[in-house]
């Protein structure tokens, strides 16, 4: 097509849509070559009559049984930027050392649960707590779906637990709030203003050697009209942070546009709607029981321990299936 590397981001980014597309139509061919062969083989066991080939043949079923329930599952989701990166970050809620832990227990469980599932992660920027723990951290999820999957996590996360933090070893409760927006690489589906923005450069907080602290590398950048602020300061060059800050930016405004558009559509309803700290959408208890619960589906697991090891898929799964469709 002539004149289509004239703007290279535009072109790079037809070019990893299309190279999405034809992954998706080698996997469905490959399977599609796997029943084939498993055909054949069903024919050829009861010509024979072998009964070690038909163990193999009930090995390779149930493998494609669960390779075409994950793919179906994967057309169920229609949303616009489900097959893209993630942008996950978690905020720890008031109650000091014992929410900012609880933070740093949730990013281990994510980054467990995405290393399980073939994700590549990143952090981006991170605010160590004052005595343990996180006050925030962002991190950058790559792969396939993994926004489609992701999004099912956004809301206030609870967690009820005998603290290690106190002398007393008192039951305490603790709060923190995971945000997740598409890692949007360019401005096709937001535009923004550059005379809205305020950058900042200052010297990295972070990990990282002596460097970090000697070279103003880290950027903060404020959207002005809506009072956005976004950070990055994961030891890269200053231009590097400052592309990684953009794009942090744009899943936030993103995510902004669609709270408002869900609101909207609440209003419309008749359904009220509150985001606020104490609507949570799962609890981990892990004293004086211990439980996992999704308040949205009411699905609960009792190994919480599993759970915040990064064995996530069946809540994610469970949240997907009762809300696709719905928006």
């Amino acid at each position: 097509m002539p004149g289509f590397w004239d703007d290279q981001v535009k072109a790079q980014a037809q070019m990893r849509r299309l190279s999405r597309l034809r992954d998706e139509v080698n996997t469905w061919r490959d399977l599609s070559r796997r029943v084939a062969d498993a055909l054949d083989l069903l024919d050829l066991a009861e010509s024979e009559a072998d009964e070690s080939m038909t163990d193999d043949l009930l090995a390779e079923v149930n493998a494609i049984e669960a390779t075409l329930e994950k793919l179906e599952f994967q057309i169920r989701l229609s949303g616009e930027h489900d097959r893209d990166d993630a942008l996950l970050s978690i905020h720890a809620g008031a109650g000091g050392t014992e929410s900012q832990d609880w933070a740093e227990m949730l990013l281990r469980m994510y980054l467990r649960w995405a290393e399980a599932n073939g994700y590549q992660t990143e952090i981006l920027d991170l605010m160590p707590g004052e005595e343990a723990g996180l006050k925030s951290v962002t991190a950058l999820i790559r792969g396939p779906w993994a926004y489609g999957y992701l999004k099912t996590e956004r809301g206030v996360h609870r967690l009820v637990r005998l603290s290690p933090f106190d002398a007393a070893h008192r039951r305490h409760t603790s709060f923190a709030l995971v945000e997740v927006m598409p890692d949007i690489e360019d401005d096709i589906e937001v535009n923004i203003n550059p005379d809205d923005l305020r950058i900042d450069v200052y010297k990295s907080s972070g990990a990282g050697g002596q460097h970090v602290q000697k070279n103003a590398t880290a950027i903060r950048i404020t959207h002005e009209p809506t009072g956005v602020v976004v950070t990055c300061q994961n030891e890269r060059s200053q231009a590097q942070n400052r592309e990684m800050a953009m794009r942090i930016l744009r899943g936030r405004l993103y995510d902004l546009a669609r709270k408002k558009r869900e609101e909207e559509q609440a209003q419309l309803k008749g359904e009220h709607v509150d985001a606020g700290w104490g609507n949570q959408i799962r609890s981990y208890v892990l004293h004086p029981y211990k439980m996992v619960k999704d308040h949205r589906t009411g699905y609960e697991v009792g190994n919480a321990e599993a759970v915040l090891d990064g064995r996530l898929n069946d809540f994610i799964e469970a949240y997907l299936r009762q809300t696709v469709g719905q928006d």
